[in-house]
Protein backbone atom coordinates (compact mmCIF):
# COMPACT_ATOMS: atom_id res chain seq x y z
CA UNK A 1 0.00 0.00 0.00
CA UNK A 2 2.85 2.10 0.51
CA UNK A 3 4.39 1.68 -2.75
CA UNK A 4 0.99 2.01 -3.68
CA UNK A 5 0.49 5.53 -2.55
CA UNK A 6 4.12 6.32 -3.74
CA UNK A 7 2.84 5.46 -7.24
CA UNK A 8 -0.38 7.28 -7.30
CA UNK A 9 0.83 10.51 -6.15
CA UNK A 10 3.60 10.85 -8.46
CA UNK A 11 0.85 10.23 -11.45
CA UNK A 12 -1.85 12.70 -9.58
CA UNK A 13 0.75 15.31 -8.77
CA UNK A 14 2.54 15.54 -12.42
CA UNK A 15 -0.92 15.50 -14.13
CA UNK A 16 -1.75 18.81 -12.15
CA UNK A 17 1.56 20.30 -12.63
CA UNK A 18 2.33 18.98 -16.47
CA UNK A 19 0.77 22.56 -18.01
CA UNK A 20 3.26 24.29 -16.74
CA UNK A 21 5.98 22.17 -16.77
CA UNK A 22 5.75 21.70 -20.52
CA UNK A 23 5.04 25.06 -21.26
CA UNK A 24 8.41 25.88 -19.48
CA UNK A 25 10.13 23.85 -21.15
CA UNK A 26 9.04 23.47 -24.24
CA UNK A 27 5.81 23.60 -24.86
CA UNK A 28 1.90 21.91 -25.15
CA UNK A 29 3.19 19.85 -28.57
CA UNK A 30 5.48 17.46 -26.13
CA UNK A 31 2.55 17.27 -23.75
CA UNK A 32 2.15 13.84 -24.97
CA UNK A 33 5.61 13.30 -25.24
CA UNK A 34 6.47 13.51 -21.57
CA UNK A 35 3.15 11.21 -20.68
CA UNK A 36 4.41 8.44 -23.05
CA UNK A 37 7.57 8.17 -22.01
CA UNK A 38 6.64 7.34 -18.44
CA UNK A 39 3.87 4.96 -19.91
CA UNK A 40 5.76 3.33 -22.60
CA UNK A 41 7.96 2.83 -19.55
CA UNK A 42 5.84 1.41 -17.56
CA UNK A 43 4.56 -0.18 -20.67
CA UNK A 44 7.70 -2.71 -21.46
CA UNK A 45 8.97 -3.43 -18.08
CA UNK A 46 5.82 -4.43 -16.58
CA UNK A 47 5.83 -8.12 -17.49
CA UNK A 48 9.57 -8.40 -16.95
CA UNK A 49 9.17 -7.26 -13.36
CA UNK A 50 6.28 -10.03 -12.98
CA UNK A 51 8.27 -12.68 -14.31
CA UNK A 52 11.56 -11.39 -12.09
CA UNK A 53 9.33 -11.63 -9.05
CA UNK A 54 7.87 -15.30 -9.69
CA UNK A 55 11.95 -15.90 -10.38
CA UNK A 56 14.18 -14.47 -7.74
CA UNK A 57 11.23 -13.66 -5.29
CA UNK A 58 8.97 -10.67 -5.03
CA UNK A 59 9.93 -8.76 -2.46
CA UNK A 60 13.87 -8.14 -3.64
CA UNK A 61 12.57 -7.22 -7.31
CA UNK A 62 10.00 -5.24 -5.32
CA UNK A 63 12.31 -2.92 -3.31
CA UNK A 64 14.72 -2.79 -6.82
CA UNK A 65 11.90 -1.43 -8.87
CA UNK A 66 11.09 1.71 -6.15
CA UNK A 67 14.57 2.28 -6.38
CA UNK A 68 15.05 2.41 -9.78
CA UNK A 69 11.63 4.77 -9.50
CA UNK A 70 13.42 7.40 -7.03
CA UNK A 71 16.14 8.00 -9.69
CA UNK A 72 14.06 8.44 -12.36
CA UNK A 73 12.19 10.98 -10.07
CA UNK A 74 15.16 12.57 -9.11
CA UNK A 75 16.73 13.10 -12.31
CA UNK A 76 13.27 14.30 -13.64
CA UNK A 77 13.48 16.96 -11.45
CA UNK A 78 16.68 18.51 -12.62
CA UNK A 79 16.16 18.27 -16.05
CA UNK A 80 17.13 21.15 -17.46
CA UNK A 81 19.09 22.70 -14.53
CA UNK A 82 22.63 22.09 -16.67
CA UNK A 83 21.38 22.54 -20.10
CA UNK A 84 18.23 24.11 -20.33
CA UNK A 85 18.17 24.11 -24.39
CA UNK A 86 17.80 19.83 -23.97
CA UNK A 87 15.04 20.62 -20.63
CA UNK A 88 12.48 18.78 -22.37
CA UNK A 89 14.93 15.94 -23.98
CA UNK A 90 16.14 15.28 -21.02
CA UNK A 91 12.92 14.84 -18.89
CA UNK A 92 11.29 12.82 -21.65
CA UNK A 93 14.20 10.43 -21.18
CA UNK A 94 13.82 10.54 -17.07
CA UNK A 95 10.57 9.73 -16.93
CA UNK A 96 10.90 6.72 -18.90
CA UNK A 97 13.01 5.94 -16.88
CA UNK A 98 11.18 6.67 -13.93
CA UNK A 99 8.06 4.33 -16.15
CA UNK A 100 10.57 1.50 -15.61
CA UNK A 101 10.53 1.73 -12.20
CA UNK A 102 6.77 2.27 -12.22
CA UNK A 103 6.11 -0.82 -13.54
CA UNK A 104 7.24 -2.87 -10.92
CA UNK A 105 5.59 -0.84 -8.30
CA UNK A 106 1.82 -1.50 -9.10
CA UNK A 107 2.34 -5.28 -10.19
CA UNK A 108 4.48 -6.04 -7.53
CA UNK A 109 1.85 -4.59 -4.69
CA UNK A 110 -1.07 -6.90 -6.89
CA UNK A 111 1.18 -10.08 -6.79
CA UNK A 112 2.25 -9.55 -3.21
CA UNK A 113 -1.68 -9.20 -2.06
CA UNK A 114 -1.92 -12.43 -4.43
CA UNK A 115 0.30 -14.08 -2.20
CA UNK A 116 -1.03 -13.11 0.64
CA UNK A 117 -4.90 -13.02 0.37
CA UNK A 118 -6.86 -15.50 -1.18
CA UNK A 119 -9.38 -14.55 -4.19
CA UNK A 120 -12.52 -14.65 -1.99
CA UNK A 121 -11.32 -12.62 1.05
CA UNK A 122 -9.67 -9.87 -1.46
CA UNK A 123 -12.58 -7.87 -1.74
CA UNK A 124 -11.75 -6.57 1.76
CA UNK A 125 -8.08 -5.50 0.76
CA UNK A 126 -9.42 -3.88 -2.75
CA UNK A 127 -11.38 -1.18 -0.33
CA UNK A 128 -8.03 -0.58 1.59
CA UNK A 129 -6.48 0.09 -1.81
CA UNK A 130 -9.09 2.08 -2.49
CA UNK A 131 -8.76 4.06 0.66
CA UNK A 132 -4.76 4.38 0.28
CA UNK A 133 -5.66 5.22 -3.38
CA UNK A 134 -8.18 7.90 -2.26
CA UNK A 135 -5.69 9.59 0.00
CA UNK A 136 -3.15 9.90 -3.18
CA UNK A 137 -6.01 10.99 -5.50
CA UNK A 138 -7.25 13.83 -3.10
CA UNK A 139 -3.75 15.01 -1.85
CA UNK A 140 -1.94 14.51 -5.00
CA UNK A 141 -3.96 17.23 -7.49
CA UNK A 142 -3.89 19.44 -4.04
CA UNK A 143 0.30 19.08 -3.69
CA UNK A 144 0.84 19.63 -7.55
CA UNK A 145 -1.21 22.54 -7.77
CA UNK A 146 -0.04 24.26 -4.23
CA UNK A 147 3.59 23.25 -5.81
CA UNK A 148 2.72 24.55 -9.37
CA UNK A 149 1.57 27.94 -7.56
CA UNK A 150 3.59 28.52 -4.89
CA UNK A 151 7.54 26.79 -5.69
CA UNK A 152 9.12 25.36 -7.99
CA UNK A 153 7.80 22.43 -10.24
CA UNK A 154 10.84 20.23 -9.84
CA UNK A 155 9.50 19.57 -6.35
CA UNK A 156 6.40 17.53 -8.02
CA UNK A 157 9.17 15.06 -9.00
CA UNK A 158 11.06 15.74 -5.43
CA UNK A 159 8.35 15.36 -2.97
CA UNK A 160 8.57 11.60 -4.03
CA UNK A 161 12.29 11.08 -2.72
CA UNK A 162 11.34 10.82 1.02
CA UNK A 163 7.59 9.17 0.90
CA UNK A 164 10.04 6.17 -1.53
CA UNK A 165 12.38 6.53 1.18
CA UNK A 166 10.14 5.36 4.07
CA UNK A 167 8.23 3.06 1.71
CA UNK A 168 11.71 1.10 1.23
CA UNK A 169 12.41 1.27 4.90
CA UNK A 170 9.39 -0.37 5.85
CA UNK A 171 9.29 -2.81 3.43
CA UNK A 172 12.37 -4.06 3.79
CA UNK A 173 12.35 -4.82 7.98
CA UNK A 174 8.89 -5.77 7.61
CA UNK A 175 7.51 -7.44 4.61
CA UNK A 176 8.06 -11.36 4.69
CA UNK A 177 6.58 -13.25 2.11
CA UNK A 178 6.93 -16.85 1.03
CA UNK A 179 9.96 -18.17 -1.19
CA UNK A 180 9.60 -20.58 -3.87
CA UNK A 181 12.76 -22.98 -5.61
CA UNK A 182 12.44 -21.95 -8.95
CA UNK A 183 14.77 -22.76 -11.75
CA UNK A 184 15.83 -19.04 -12.73
CA UNK A 185 15.35 -18.35 -16.72
CA UNK A 186 14.81 -15.05 -17.80
CA UNK A 187 13.94 -14.83 -21.51
CA UNK A 188 15.69 -11.46 -22.25
CA UNK A 189 15.15 -12.27 -25.98
CA UNK A 190 11.63 -11.99 -25.72
CA UNK A 191 12.03 -9.03 -23.48
CA UNK A 192 13.52 -7.07 -25.99
CA UNK A 193 11.82 -8.39 -28.80
CA UNK A 194 8.64 -6.89 -27.21
CA UNK A 195 10.03 -3.38 -25.98
CA UNK A 196 11.22 -2.62 -29.50
CA UNK A 197 7.88 -4.12 -31.16
CA UNK A 198 6.00 -1.74 -28.79
CA UNK A 199 8.34 1.31 -28.85
CA UNK A 200 7.63 1.15 -33.17
CA UNK A 201 4.48 1.08 -32.90
CA UNK A 202 3.95 3.67 -30.32
CA UNK A 203 6.01 5.71 -32.08
CA UNK A 204 3.82 5.58 -35.08
CA UNK A 205 1.17 7.04 -33.29
CA UNK A 206 3.03 9.57 -31.80
CA UNK A 207 4.84 11.09 -35.08
CA UNK A 208 1.90 9.61 -37.47
CA UNK A 209 0.49 12.63 -39.44
CA UNK A 210 2.61 15.24 -37.45
CA UNK A 211 6.51 14.28 -37.39
CA UNK A 212 6.38 12.71 -40.42
CA UNK A 213 3.11 11.99 -43.30
CA UNK A 214 1.73 8.42 -42.49
CA UNK A 215 2.60 7.32 -45.77
CA UNK A 216 5.96 8.35 -45.37
CA UNK A 217 8.94 5.51 -45.78
CA UNK A 218 9.81 6.75 -41.36
CA UNK A 219 6.21 5.15 -40.76
CA UNK A 220 5.72 2.70 -42.95
CA UNK A 221 9.40 1.15 -42.19
CA UNK A 222 8.21 1.58 -38.19
CA UNK A 223 5.10 -0.09 -38.71
CA UNK A 224 6.72 -3.10 -40.61
CA UNK A 225 9.10 -3.41 -38.02
CA UNK A 226 6.53 -3.27 -35.21
CA UNK A 227 4.83 -5.92 -36.72
CA UNK A 228 7.64 -8.37 -37.68
CA UNK A 229 9.58 -8.01 -33.80
CA UNK A 230 5.64 -8.67 -32.53
CA UNK A 231 5.48 -11.82 -34.71
CA UNK A 232 9.27 -13.12 -33.69
CA UNK A 233 8.27 -12.13 -30.08
CA UNK A 234 5.08 -14.42 -30.16
CA UNK A 235 6.88 -17.24 -32.09
CA UNK A 236 9.81 -17.32 -29.26
CA UNK A 237 7.25 -17.76 -26.50
CA UNK A 238 6.24 -20.76 -27.93
CA UNK A 239 9.61 -22.24 -27.67
CA UNK A 240 11.47 -20.95 -24.29
CA UNK A 241 12.00 -22.45 -20.98
CA UNK A 242 10.33 -19.56 -19.39
CA UNK A 243 8.70 -17.19 -21.62
CA UNK A 244 8.08 -13.78 -20.62
CA UNK A 245 4.78 -13.56 -21.48
CA UNK A 246 3.03 -17.37 -21.64
CA UNK A 247 0.68 -17.43 -24.41
CA UNK A 248 -1.08 -20.54 -22.68
CA UNK A 249 -2.88 -18.36 -19.83
CA UNK A 250 -4.63 -17.06 -23.09
CA UNK A 251 -6.57 -20.06 -23.01
CA UNK A 252 -8.54 -18.72 -20.22
CA UNK A 253 -11.81 -17.36 -21.15
CA UNK A 254 -11.85 -14.97 -18.28
CA UNK A 255 -8.57 -14.21 -18.14
CA UNK A 256 -8.41 -13.38 -22.68
CA UNK A 257 -11.37 -11.01 -21.53
CA UNK A 258 -10.17 -8.99 -18.67
CA UNK A 259 -7.16 -8.28 -20.92
CA UNK A 260 -9.37 -6.89 -23.79
CA UNK A 261 -11.23 -4.72 -21.26
CA UNK A 262 -7.89 -3.97 -19.60
CA UNK A 263 -6.21 -2.53 -23.08
CA UNK A 264 -9.90 -0.27 -23.82
CA UNK A 265 -9.66 0.78 -20.29
CA UNK A 266 -6.52 2.19 -21.01
CA UNK A 267 -6.81 3.76 -24.07
CA UNK A 268 -9.63 5.20 -23.48
CA UNK A 269 -9.16 6.51 -19.39
CA UNK A 270 -5.51 7.66 -19.65
CA UNK A 271 -5.98 9.21 -23.13
CA UNK A 272 -8.86 11.16 -22.83
CA UNK A 273 -8.40 12.46 -18.73
CA UNK A 274 -4.25 12.86 -19.06
CA UNK A 275 -6.07 16.52 -21.17
CA UNK A 276 -8.32 17.46 -18.60
CA UNK A 277 -6.14 19.08 -16.08
CA UNK A 278 -5.05 21.33 -19.30
CA UNK A 279 -8.91 22.54 -20.51
CA UNK A 280 -9.47 22.95 -16.69
CA UNK A 281 -6.41 25.61 -16.13
CA UNK A 282 -7.03 26.93 -19.52
CA UNK A 283 -10.48 27.26 -20.70
CA UNK A 284 -12.19 27.22 -17.09
CA UNK A 285 -9.21 29.44 -16.31
CA UNK A 286 -8.51 27.82 -12.37
CA UNK A 287 -5.13 27.83 -11.41
CA UNK A 288 -3.34 24.60 -10.90
CA UNK A 289 -4.10 24.53 -7.19
CA UNK A 290 -8.07 24.49 -8.07
CA UNK A 291 -7.60 22.32 -10.73
CA UNK A 292 -6.99 19.54 -8.28
CA UNK A 293 -9.86 20.27 -6.59
CA UNK A 294 -11.95 20.16 -9.87
CA UNK A 295 -10.28 16.33 -10.52
CA UNK A 296 -11.38 15.51 -6.92
CA UNK A 297 -15.46 14.60 -8.44
CA UNK A 298 -13.84 11.66 -10.39
CA UNK A 299 -11.42 10.60 -7.50
CA UNK A 300 -14.08 10.42 -5.04
CA UNK A 301 -16.78 8.98 -7.56
CA UNK A 302 -13.83 5.94 -8.40
CA UNK A 303 -13.19 5.67 -4.18
CA UNK A 304 -16.84 5.02 -3.39
CA UNK A 305 -17.45 2.58 -6.30
CA UNK A 306 -14.21 0.93 -5.33
CA UNK A 307 -15.00 0.42 -1.67
CA UNK A 308 -18.31 -0.83 -2.71
CA UNK A 309 -17.47 -3.17 -5.27
CA UNK A 310 -14.69 -4.81 -3.07
CA UNK A 311 -17.37 -5.24 -0.30
CA UNK A 312 -19.93 -6.76 -2.47
CA UNK A 313 -17.32 -9.31 -3.79
CA UNK A 314 -16.17 -10.37 -0.60
CA UNK A 315 -19.67 -10.53 0.85
CA UNK A 316 -21.19 -12.46 -1.90
CA UNK A 317 -18.29 -13.74 -4.08
CA UNK A 318 -20.32 -12.62 -7.50
CA UNK A 319 -18.26 -10.22 -9.67
CA UNK A 320 -19.57 -10.15 -13.42
CA UNK A 321 -21.58 -7.28 -12.77
CA UNK A 322 -19.03 -5.46 -11.54
CA UNK A 323 -16.93 -4.82 -15.21
CA UNK A 324 -20.60 -4.58 -17.64
CA UNK A 325 -21.67 -1.52 -15.01
CA UNK A 326 -18.37 -0.24 -15.59
CA UNK A 327 -18.17 -0.73 -18.99
CA UNK A 328 -21.92 1.24 -19.89
CA UNK A 329 -21.07 3.97 -17.05
CA UNK A 330 -17.41 4.55 -18.81
CA UNK A 331 -19.36 4.66 -22.21
CA UNK A 332 -21.87 7.19 -20.59
CA UNK A 333 -19.05 9.35 -19.11
CA UNK A 334 -17.50 9.52 -22.43
CA UNK A 335 -20.60 11.08 -24.44
CA UNK A 336 -20.90 13.42 -21.35
CA UNK A 337 -17.58 14.93 -22.29
CA UNK A 338 -17.90 15.24 -25.89
CA UNK A 339 -20.09 18.00 -24.46
CA UNK A 340 -17.24 20.27 -22.96
CA UNK A 341 -17.00 23.43 -25.02
CA UNK A 342 -15.75 27.26 -23.91
CA UNK A 343 -19.34 27.45 -22.04
CA UNK A 344 -19.10 24.55 -19.67
CA UNK A 345 -19.49 25.29 -16.46
CA UNK A 346 -17.52 24.00 -13.65
CA UNK A 347 -20.32 22.52 -11.88
CA UNK A 348 -21.38 20.68 -15.21
CA UNK A 349 -17.76 19.32 -16.07
CA UNK A 350 -17.39 18.07 -12.19
CA UNK A 351 -20.58 16.28 -12.97
CA UNK A 352 -19.46 14.65 -15.84
CA UNK A 353 -16.13 13.45 -13.94
CA UNK A 354 -17.87 11.79 -11.33
CA UNK A 355 -19.69 9.57 -13.63
CA UNK A 356 -16.11 8.90 -15.45
CA UNK A 357 -15.17 7.64 -12.00
CA UNK A 358 -18.02 5.73 -11.02
CA UNK A 359 -17.24 3.92 -14.14
CA UNK A 360 -13.54 3.17 -13.44
CA UNK A 361 -14.50 2.24 -9.79
CA UNK A 362 -16.25 -0.64 -11.33
CA UNK A 363 -13.52 -1.75 -13.47
CA UNK A 364 -9.66 -0.78 -12.19
CA UNK A 365 -9.84 -3.71 -9.45
CA UNK A 366 -12.26 -5.54 -10.46
CA UNK A 367 -10.55 -6.77 -13.57
CA UNK A 368 -7.32 -7.65 -11.80
CA UNK A 369 -9.16 -9.87 -9.49
CA UNK A 370 -10.78 -11.32 -12.33
CA UNK A 371 -7.29 -12.14 -13.96
CA UNK A 372 -5.67 -13.30 -10.67
CA UNK A 373 -8.14 -15.62 -10.40
CA UNK A 374 -8.44 -17.18 -13.33
CA UNK A 375 -4.88 -18.88 -13.37
CA UNK A 376 -2.67 -21.25 -10.90
CA UNK A 377 -1.22 -19.65 -8.17
CA UNK A 378 2.53 -20.43 -9.51
CA UNK A 379 1.12 -17.96 -12.34
CA UNK A 380 0.01 -15.20 -10.35
CA UNK A 381 3.12 -12.60 -10.89
CA UNK A 382 2.58 -13.20 -14.51
CA UNK A 383 -1.26 -12.66 -14.55
CA UNK A 384 -1.05 -9.44 -12.74
CA UNK A 385 2.12 -8.09 -15.10
CA UNK A 386 0.05 -9.24 -17.70
CA UNK A 387 -3.31 -7.58 -16.88
CA UNK A 388 -1.08 -4.35 -15.92
CA UNK A 389 0.86 -4.71 -19.24
CA UNK A 390 -2.03 -4.91 -21.54
CA UNK A 391 -3.99 -1.78 -19.55
CA UNK A 392 -0.63 0.63 -19.93
CA UNK A 393 -0.17 -0.61 -23.57
CA UNK A 394 -3.82 0.67 -24.15
CA UNK A 395 -2.62 3.65 -22.36
CA UNK A 396 0.58 4.38 -24.35
CA UNK A 397 -1.43 4.38 -27.61
CA UNK A 398 -4.29 6.61 -26.18
CA UNK A 399 -1.79 8.86 -24.87
CA UNK A 400 0.20 9.38 -28.27
CA UNK A 401 -3.13 8.96 -30.60
CA UNK A 402 -4.61 11.42 -28.58
CA UNK A 403 -1.46 13.70 -28.36
CA UNK A 404 -1.61 13.59 -32.04
CA UNK A 405 -5.45 14.44 -32.73
CA UNK A 406 -5.43 16.91 -30.36
CA UNK A 407 -2.52 18.86 -31.53
CA UNK A 408 -4.15 18.57 -34.98
CA UNK A 409 -7.44 19.64 -33.80
CA UNK A 410 -6.29 22.93 -32.06
CA UNK A 411 -4.26 24.09 -35.33
CA UNK A 412 -7.22 23.06 -37.56
CA UNK A 413 -9.57 24.98 -35.56
CA UNK A 414 -7.54 28.28 -35.27
CA UNK A 415 -6.13 27.91 -38.13
CA UNK A 416 -10.46 28.51 -38.61
CA UNK A 417 -11.33 31.10 -36.25
CA UNK A 418 -8.07 32.98 -35.43
CA UNK A 419 -8.81 36.86 -36.19
CA UNK A 420 -7.82 37.89 -39.18
CA UNK A 421 -4.08 39.27 -39.57
CA UNK A 422 -3.08 36.98 -36.39
CA UNK A 423 -0.36 34.65 -36.64
CA UNK A 424 -3.02 31.74 -35.60
CA UNK A 425 -4.62 32.75 -39.60
CA UNK A 426 -1.15 31.63 -40.75
CA UNK A 427 -0.98 28.18 -39.00
CA UNK A 428 2.53 29.85 -37.68
CA UNK A 429 0.54 30.45 -34.33
CA UNK A 430 2.99 28.82 -31.63
CA UNK A 431 1.23 26.01 -29.90
CA UNK A 432 4.04 24.90 -28.09
CA UNK A 433 4.16 27.93 -26.43
CA UNK A 434 0.90 27.94 -24.74
CA UNK A 435 0.97 28.27 -21.17
CA UNK A 436 -1.98 28.57 -18.79
CA UNK A 437 -0.88 31.71 -17.25
CA UNK A 438 0.36 33.95 -20.04
CA UNK A 439 -3.10 33.65 -22.25
CA UNK A 440 -4.48 36.75 -20.27
CA UNK A 441 -1.20 38.32 -22.00
CA UNK A 442 -2.77 37.84 -25.56
CA UNK A 443 -5.34 39.97 -26.78
CA UNK A 444 -9.37 39.54 -26.15
CA UNK A 445 -10.10 38.03 -29.92
CA UNK A 446 -6.75 35.89 -29.84
CA UNK A 447 -7.21 34.76 -26.57
CA UNK A 448 -10.70 33.93 -26.89
CA UNK A 449 -9.84 32.11 -30.48
CA UNK A 450 -7.31 29.85 -28.17
CA UNK A 451 -9.49 28.90 -25.74
CA UNK A 452 -12.53 27.90 -28.17
CA UNK A 453 -9.44 25.32 -30.25
CA UNK A 454 -8.63 23.76 -26.87
CA UNK A 455 -12.26 23.26 -25.77
CA UNK A 456 -12.69 22.01 -29.54
CA UNK A 457 -9.23 19.75 -29.20
CA UNK A 458 -10.38 18.47 -25.76
CA UNK A 459 -14.31 16.94 -26.71
CA UNK A 460 -12.84 15.72 -29.82
CA UNK A 461 -10.69 13.45 -27.87
CA UNK A 462 -13.74 11.63 -25.93
CA UNK A 463 -15.22 11.14 -29.57
CA UNK A 464 -12.26 8.52 -30.24
CA UNK A 465 -11.94 7.06 -26.26
CA UNK A 466 -16.23 6.63 -27.14
CA UNK A 467 -15.42 4.03 -29.63
CA UNK A 468 -13.33 1.88 -27.25
CA UNK A 469 -15.07 2.43 -23.92
CA UNK A 470 -18.23 1.26 -26.22
CA UNK A 471 -16.48 -2.15 -26.57
CA UNK A 472 -15.90 -2.80 -22.47
CA UNK A 473 -19.36 -3.73 -21.52
CA UNK A 474 -19.27 -6.01 -24.66
CA UNK A 475 -16.65 -7.94 -24.04
CA UNK A 476 -17.48 -7.79 -19.99
CA UNK A 477 -21.11 -9.63 -20.63
CA UNK A 478 -19.46 -12.67 -22.02
CA UNK A 479 -17.46 -12.89 -18.36
CA UNK A 480 -18.11 -16.36 -17.21
CA UNK A 481 -18.62 -16.25 -13.26
CA UNK A 482 -16.12 -18.44 -11.55
CA UNK A 483 -16.26 -18.97 -8.20
CA UNK A 484 -13.54 -17.05 -6.17
CA UNK A 485 -10.62 -19.62 -4.42
CA UNK A 486 -10.83 -19.25 -1.06
CA UNK A 487 -8.88 -20.62 2.22
CA UNK A 488 -5.24 -20.15 2.96
CA UNK A 489 -2.82 -18.64 0.99
CA UNK A 490 -0.22 -20.06 2.22
CA UNK A 491 -1.61 -23.35 1.82
CA UNK A 492 -2.63 -22.77 -2.09
CA UNK A 493 0.38 -21.87 -2.64
CA UNK A 494 2.21 -24.77 -1.28
CA UNK A 495 0.29 -26.84 -3.41
CA UNK A 496 1.40 -24.99 -6.51
CA UNK A 497 5.69 -24.82 -5.45
CA UNK A 498 7.43 -25.93 -2.64
CA UNK A 499 7.94 -23.94 0.33
CA UNK A 500 11.68 -23.40 1.40
CA UNK A 501 12.01 -20.41 2.77
CA UNK A 502 10.60 -17.38 3.68
CA UNK A 503 12.09 -13.99 2.33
Amino acid sequence: MLAILLAMLDNMIIGTAMPRIVGELGGLDKLSWVVTAYVLGTTISTPIWGKLGDLYGRKTIFLVSIIIFLVGSALSGAAGEIDPASGMNQLIAFRALQGLGAGGLMVGAMAIIGDLVPPRERGKYQGMMAAIMAVAMIAGPLVGGLITDHADWRWAFYVNLPIGGIALFVLATTLHLPKYRTEHRIDWIGAALLSLGVTALVLITTWGGNKYAWDSPEILGMGVAGVVLLGIFLWTQTRVAEPILPLGIFRNRNFSLVSVIGFMVGFAMFGAISFLPLYIQTVQGASATNSGLLLLPMMLGMMVTSIVAGRTITKTGRYRIFPILGGVTLALAMVLLTRLDVDTSITESSIYMVVLGVGMGFLMQTTMLIAQNSVEQKDLGVSSSTATFVRSIGGSFGVSIFGAVFVDRLKDDLGSVMPAGAPGGNMEFNVGGLQPDKLDLLPAPMKEAVLHGIAYATSGLFWWALGFAILVPIAAWFIKEVPLRGGEPTAEGAEARPLVAVE
